[in-house]
């Protein structure tokens, strides 16, 4: 039964898992180690979800983005120690490399996750360059609807920046 409840939960967050993986760090490998550290520690670890804080979609991409960044720590600390770089600015560097990453992350969870008439909109306003009278007529809503679904989705991506505390997860407990 168990293993039954892991098969469904690989299915439904597989992707999302190594694509927030691979987004922070930037290697296929890695990201597939990820997403397989992702889904022992959920067999391992099953009371480690509480549905109190939040949705179990939330919380896989709040894990994965947690291990991701921990192995891109690691990783480049271990390039930078290697190469004899220990300073200051080193490590100033690495740390807005994470913080690059974890906001792209976040992005890209934010994206998935909000509704369909508003990704589609933003899709299509931005990757096809389309204003927002061509996105209406696309969409076959009202230029008014275009618009609001266009403000609604740049509000939810604009949350990408915030964090509820310094190395926060995105999104499980916080800012979201």
């Amino acid at each position: 039964m168990r293993a039954a409840a892991l098969g469904e939960l690989y299915d439904r967050f597989a992707s999302l898992v190594h694509g927030l993986a691979h987004r922070v760090l930037g290697d296929e490998r890695a990201a597939d180690r990820i997403t397989h550290e992702v889904f022992a520690h959920v067999w391992e670890h099953p009371d480690a979800y509480d549905p109190q804080q939040g949705p179990l979609r939330t919380w896989v991409a709040a894990l994965t983005h947690r291990l991701a960044v921990q192995r891109l720590r690691a990783t480049e600390t271990a390039a930078l120690a290697e190469a004899g770089h220990g300073s200051a600015e080193a490590t100033e560097e690495l740390e807005r490399r994470v913080r690059h990453a974890s906001v792209a992350a976040r992005a890209d969870y934010i994206v998935q996750a909000m509704p369909a008439p508003l990704r589609a909109a933003l899709e299509l306003a931005y990757f096809q360059r389309r204003d927002y009278r061509q996105t209406a007529a696309d969409l076959g809503v009202t230029e008014d609807e275009a618009r609001r679904r266009l403000r609604l989705g740049l509000q939810l991506l604009s949350t990408a920046h915030d964090t509820a505390a310094p190395g926060a997860p995105p999104g499980y407990g916080g800012a979201a």
